[in-house]
């Protein structure tokens, strides 16, 4: 008699390897856009910690010389915009990240307040009133 040699198959079927397939793609479909929300958040705080440094520097500025200057010596981020205005005895600063979706206020009152843009970039959509100092709520209205 022959015997018949039993041969192991082993490997994927193509069902298993489709289903495979569908797990990795549904589990970017939900990882990618999480990730684009975390890049615009440390965006936006880069402008945010911007807009921080210059607002001291601006009270070292006046610690030191009792006015105030329309160029803090901070440094900014890559890619985040500043706008300074400032008169002897106040100013206000405007910042914004490039690839951000919000605009970042402060003024020599203390006050700190923000925008989030609707579309665009703070280059394009925010506007600051001529060279004089005005408040954060002025320049932007109640909602920054």
């Amino acid at each position: 008699m022959l015997k018949l040699i039993k041969q192991k198959q082993e490997g994927f079927t193509l069902i298993e390897l489709m289903i495979v397939v569908a797990i990795i793609g549904i589990l970017a479909a939900i990882a990618i856009p999480q990730f684009s929300a975390y890049r615009i958040k440390a965006f936006n705080s880069a402008a945010e910690s911007d807009l921080r440094n210059a607002m001291t520097d601006e009270e070292a500025t006046y610690a030191d010389s009792q006015a105030y200057t329309s160029s803090p010596t901070a440094k900014t981020s890559k890619n985040v915009t500043r706008k300074v205005n400032a008169t002897s005895n106040t100013y206000s600063i405007y910042t914004g990240h490039s690839n951000g979706n919000k605009v970042y206020g402060g003024d020599s009152v203390g006050n700190m307040r923000v925008k989030t843009l609707s579309s665009g970039s703070f280059a394009t959509s925010a506007t600051v009133n001529g060279n004089t100092a005005n408040p954060v709520v002025s320049t932007f209205g109640s909602a920054l």
